[in-house]
């Protein structure tokens, strides 16, 4: 049965989607069959895997509202082992539809569509990845009930914990009533400038609040990592032989490692 792992920090900008579509690529590069599933309505996740929003005619928030089958929104990328469920605008919406439904329908629950609908997929993929977006909303709930674990990509940059003890209280509120088995997975490093001593003072200060839980692996500031999704490709394509690309398929070894598979 597949792994689901959450991607979940409320801060927008600390490489959130980058990793999703790294790691989900990464994993892919070695061997892993991943299916990677975009959570915010920015869509930043699906054009940066190459696909056309234009050409888009099932997505995620219509599986979620019971428009279709999840098995009809799924698209193959051009990457061997990697598949993406794509997202629209339209997912902005969702939480409205939601809380309606909650208010006129006696037992409905709003934060389990996603972990109904996936059920039937974790069968056929190793990893099932989930971008959220960067707020703490109905969604992100969603994906938290519906994961195995959390990672949480951290910014090296001064108010780097900033939020971060918001974050853990959502994570142990739905560890508490929502999803008994949820776990951290784990803490991953990103943007770090090397050129500045600032940036290897936040490495620490994160590694002796989170400890174990922190990845080794750290993600680079790197211009080749913004510019790949704008090509519609991950870095290990883009640019295979670069920083950016060693770190992620180290990441992904990371993950593989603790997973045991």
């Amino acid at each position: 049965m597949g792994k689901v792992i959450a991607l979940v920090n409320q801060k927008g900008g600390v490489g959130k989607t980058t990793t999703s579509i790294n790691l989900s690529a990464s994993l892919a590069k070695l061997g892993k069959k991943v299916l990677l599933i975009d959570l915010d309505p920015q869509g930043n996740t699906t054009t940066g895997v190459g696909i056309n929003k234009g050409e888009i005619e099932k997505s995620i928030y219509d599986a979620l509202i019971d428009n279709c089958s999840i098995l009809e929104t799924i698209v193959k990328t051009k990457y061997k082992n990697f598949y993406v469920i794509p997202s629209t605008i339209n997912l902005a919406g969702l939480g409205n539809e939601l809380y309606d439904k909650a208010r006129t329908e006696k037992g409905f629950k709003k934060g389990e569509q996603l972990k109904n609908k996936i059920q039937d997929l974790k069968d056929n993929f190793d990893y099932i990845i989930l971008d959220c977006p960067p707020s703490l909303d109905i969604i992100t709930t969603n994906a938290l009930t519906a994961a195995n674990s959390v990672i949480i990509p951290v910014q090296c940059e001064f108010f780097a914990l900033e939020g971060i003890t918001q974050l853990l209280k959502t994570i142990m509120i739905a560890q508490k009533t929502l999803n008994p088995s949820l776990d951290i997975e784990g803490v991953l490093l990103t943007m770090l400038d090397s050129r500045t001593n600032l940036g290897f003072e936040v490495v620490e200060d994160i590694r002796s609040f989170f400890k174990e839980k922190v990845y080794n692996t750290i993600i680079p500031r790197l211009v080749k990592l913004t510019e790949a999704p704008s090509h519609g490709e991950p870095i290990i394509e883009y640019e295979p032989n670069s920083r950016g690309s060693e770190a992620y398929i180290n990441l992904a070894k990371e993950v593989i490692e603790r997973n045991g598979k």
